[in-house]
Formats: C-alpha cells, structure tokens, sequence
C-alpha cells in the first residue's frame, strides 16, 4: 500500500510494463523536499534484493548517488571553502567557479571522465585562453573532484588521469632578485618606512597583504619576531582587514638578526597600522603600496624593476640555495600548497630560527 513512508521504509507495486518496483525514502534534497529511490525487477523478490542491496551500500558508504549534480556538489564545495581562503581570493574562485559550472553544470558527478576534463581545456585553449588561465581551472576542478572522491561520491577523480594541455609557449620562471641585487637594496634603500619595509620582505618572504596588516603588536619589541595574524583584502575596489590567504599563512615569522632593527623601526614609528593610510581604520591601499615601491627602485642603480612578490620568491630561491629544506621554508611563507600543508604544520621553531640565521649569514650587512 502506498502512502507516506519514513527513511529507508519500502513499498513494492507492479507497473505497467510488467516489472515490479520497490520504492523507499532515502533521505531530503537540498530544498528540504523528500527523495526516493526506486528498485526494479522482474519478480517483487528481484526489485526488494535490489533495495536491500542499496541499503547495505549505503551503510557502508559505497553508494554514490546517480542524480548528483556538478552544480550541487560544486557549489557545496565553494560555501565550504569560505572559512578557508581570504574573501579577495574566495571572490576570485567565484569567477572561475562559474566558467566550471557553465561547462559541467546539469552534468551528473559520476558520469564526469577523464576525456571529458581534456575537450574542456582544449576548448578554452581553442578560445585563446591563457596558460595561467586554463591552469586555474584545472586546478579548481581538481580540488572540486578530489573532495568529492574523499567523500565518496565519485570513484576517481577524473582530473588525474586527464592529460595536461602543453603549454602555448615557454614556461616563464618566477622572477628573483640574484644575491648581489639583495646586497645593493640591502645597503642602498633609504633608511625610512618604504626602505625598511623591502628589507624585511626579502629578509623574511611575507607577502605585501601580510606587511600592510601589520600593527604594532604584531612586531616583537627585539625585532625578533613577525606574528601574522590577519592581511589587507580588496573587497570591491576597497581594501579591508580579513584573514590571511590560507589558514597556514597564520604563522610567527623570525626575522634574521640583522634586519631586525628595521622591524622596530617601523613598529616604533606605526600608527594604528606600520602603513596607515589617510583614512582612519583603513589599511593602506596594496595598489598604492606598489607605487611607492617602484620608486624606491627606480633610484637604485643596478637592480631590475621586479614586483613586490619577488621579494617572496627571492626569500624562498636564497634559503633553498643555503640549503633550508623545503618543509621549513613552505613552514616559513606560509604557503599553502594542497599536498605538503599538513607537512608544514610539524616545523619546530628552532628549525625555523636556525633558517633565519643562515639568511642572516648570507646577507652580513651591517646596519
């Protein structure tokens, strides 16, 4: 008899076309409303086996739903995210999301493959994407389907197995400064707050987000230390404070014995902020920041007019050129790469402190 039925509760009823049918409640869609399932077979016993089969999946976590959705599971995945990244770069997956679920979107999560992942790429490529474009979706959908494996909802992820697309040209290498570079802004940056500051980016590889938040407390009275606790996010068009880009990039940065009267030079002489802007409350504007940078640059004789985010990448080539091992350095940048973050959580201090001094070494200045 049919009627309404409580999760798992079976009915079982002839159809038309002869086969028998076992339907049951299997839990609620996302908009509340009820879901079935349905068996069939050619006897009321083969449709109920089957049932009982589903059942018994179910219980062991080996059932993967059929009527999943990219969109549904994609966007569960992004709301979860949030808590995870800074809202710039959460805004940022935003864009990429919806290029994702305009290609994937009705398409059901288990029938997703491999082959599939690849007429994708070729046809953003075909559309004269970039290579840093079609990386960042690649990207995306592997984090979107590696979650959806974790949880059992597919059986592989089908972006690994998808051949990656050769790139359009040469890869180009994150620029650094060479250690002679170092050396020249080292001795010749002006000995005020936008000199100071570039030492202490090289000295230290925190990104220009992570320097803008900084107030006063979050410097060591010594200098010895940087506490990163939050960053500068451009929330349309504004900057504002919010967390750092990922939960690792939370970290206590040391600063090398040298550089360390730069970091109380500029604790010493901050306001709210080491880099207040003309709006009370406000951070300093990165866009501005940039501008100030390149003219500090631009009086220097002998170095290359990199970004501000090559003083990262020049921390990072220095300590690996002293030989610092890879976990203690991503430990130190906090860098969040998806395969090695629970590696880099296990870094003891004094390993870190020890990388400093090496940096240290390296750069003698004596200021």
């Amino acid at each position: 008899m049919a009627g309404k039925r409580s999760n798992g509760e079976e009915t079982l009823r002839k159809r038309p076309n002869g086969l028998w049918e076992c339907t049951m409640m299997a839990g609620y869609k996302d908009d509340g409303t009820r879901r079935y399932k349905s068996s069939y077979g050619k006897s009321q016993k083969e449709a109920k086996d089957k049932a009982e089969a589903y059942k018994r999946d179910i219980a062991a976590g080996l059932y993967i739903d059929p009527n999943l959705t990219f969109r549904e599971w994609a966007q569960k995945w992004y709301d979860g995210y949030q808590d995870s990244v800074s809202p710039t770069t959460y805004e940022s997956y935003g864009y990429t999301l919806k290029i994702l679920i305009g290609a994937f979107g009705q398409r059901k999560l288990n029938t997703i493959k491999a082959l599939d992942v690849e007429d994708f790429l070729k046809k953003l490529r075909t559309d004269g994407k970039s290579d840093s474009y079609l990386t960042k979706c690649r990207g995306m959908l592997y984090q979107i389907m590696h979650k959806a494996e974790a949880n059992d909802l597919i059986h592989k992820n089908p972006v690994r197995f998808a051949e990656k697309m050769k790139s359009k040209g040469p890869v180009r290498r994150k620029e650094a400064f060479t250690q002679e570079e170092v050396q020249i802004l080292m001795e010749q940056l002006p000995q005020d707050r936008i000199g100071h500051t570039i030492r202490l980016m090289l000295a230290t590889g925190m990104r220009t987000q992570e320097v803008l938040a900084l107030e006063p407390q979050h410097i060591e009275p010594d200098g010895s230390c940087i506490h990163i606790r939050q960053a500068v996010n451009m929330v349309k068009g504004k900057p504002h404070i919010g967390p750092p880009k990922t939960a690792i990039s939370v970290r206590d940065v040391p600063v090398p014995p040298n550089m360390r009267s730069s970091a109380v030079f500029l604790r010493e002489q901050a306001g709210q902020f080491i880099w207040d802007s003309a709006v009370p409350g406000q951070p300093f504007d990165p866009r501005h920041f940039r501008d100030k940078y390149r003219n500090a640059l631009l009086r220097i004789p002998g170095v290359r007019m990199l970004t501000p985010h090559s003083c990262r990448h020049t921390y990072v080539s220095q300590l690996q050129a002293l030989g610092v091992d890879m976990e203690t350095i991503q430990s130190m940048v906090g860098h969040a790469d998806i395969e090695m973050t629970q590696h880099y959580l296990h870094v003891q201090e004094e390993v870190r402190q020890a990388a400093a001094e090496k940096f240290s070494k390296t750069f003698g200045i004596s200021r």
